[in-house]
């Protein structure tokens, strides 16, 4: 299954109510249109700048990770309602010991699609190739910083060195395994200009796709400078020579054509809220889902999740604005 043409056919779909039409059928016969997104740990091993996690105060807050019964009653309870599963969400999956059993676990419900967010400092060629055996799909990697000393002052007790063995990794593994890597970069003003670099220090032979994000206010993090007007007008000419190198070495450009002004919204995201599943060990998908010993059909029945997909075919895109300001992404395949 491609994920980046669903994402780009979800843009060409202007039309919310056809959207809310085919989540409403999918539900009702019982389809797959979930992204499941877990975080299988409530940790990690970076400080990174431009995360919550340089909040000693809200790190308190996340505690626990889920034992092996939870976790099988995790995809008993909702994988097979996964189009997409997403291991690493908010924290560090690799520190989780039974990562490969999450993976395994995807593949036993048949999840189409399964991806893991990681920094991959903790990746080595060993646990990549285990990872592929069975049946990761995808590495998203995030990245703040193409130079070496702003990666490892951006992303605070990372190694530049150990993640770029990981590509290296990701390169020799491409060789014999079918899978994607795909970079996140988020930028400030800090980081910008050194993106056209980006392909002097990083081998399109080791990743696939390629998303460029402005920094969001996601917390109270250690660097908290979220004006960019002072790289907008330099924007769209960098990003179109990233675009032209992307077209080179034939890697997808997950990209904003513009920086936005304000947090306009992004009307391909209005779904959004209702295909998007968080689970964690400190919460389940809704308030009040007792996941444990209640089936995803009976609680969506419960809180009447069938009737909110019907009625919003003929809400107003002004009625459905508030609930999502996700960025505007054109999904460019080379």
């Amino acid at each position: 299954m491609n994920i980046y043409k669903l994402l780009q056919l979800n843009r060409k779909i202007k039309n919310h109510r056809i959207k809310f039409l085919g989540l409403y059928l999918l539900h009702r016969f019982n389809q797959r249109y979930l992204a499941v997104n877990l975080d299988p740990v409530m940790a990690c091993n970076l400080r990174c700048k431009m995360c919550y996690f340089t909040d000693a105060d809200y790190v308190k807050t996340l505690k626990g990770q889920f034992k092996e019964e939870e976790l099988n009653q995790v995809a008993k309870t909702i994988f097979n309602r996964a189009l997409k599963l997403q291991i690493g969400c908010g924290t560090e999956p690799t520190l989780y010991k039974d990562l490969v059993k999450v993976v395994e676990l995807g593949k036993l419900y048949k999840v189409p699609y399964i991806s893991i967010t990681t920094n991959a400092n903790l990746l080595d060629e060993a646990k990549i190739e285990a990872l592929l055996k069975a049946g990761l799909n995808e590495f998203t990697i995030s990245l703040h910083g193409v130079h070496k000393e702003s990666y490892e002052t951006f992303m605070k007790k990372a190694s530049y060195e150990k993640f770029h063995n990981a590509f290296r990794a990701f390169e020799k593994l491409k060789k014999t395994y079918d899978f994607k890597v795909r970079i996140n970069y988020t930028f400030n003003k800090d980081n910008f200009y050194e993106l056209a670099d980006f392909f002097k220090h990083f081998n399109g032979a080791s990743f696939d796709i390629l998303q460029i994000r402005p920094i969001q206010k996601i917390g109270n993090t250690e660097y908290n400078d979220f004006d960019l007007d002072a790289i907008r007008a330099d924007y769209p000419e960098l990003i179109q020579n990233i675009r032209s190198q992307c077209k080179e070495n034939h890697i997808i450009l997950l990209a904003p054509n513009t920086i936005p002004e304000n947090q306009r919204v992004n009307v391909s995201s209005l779904i959004f809220d209702f295909t998007f599943c968080y689970v964690s060990p400190q919460k389940f998908w809704k308030d009040g889902f007792n996941w444990n010993h209640e089936s995803f059909n009976a609680y969506s029945k419960k809180i009447g999740w069938s009737k909110t997909l019907w009625s919003n075919i003929f809400k107003s895109e002004k009625e459905l604005k508030s609930m999502s300001n996700r960025l505007n992404y054109e999904v460019e395949f080379n």
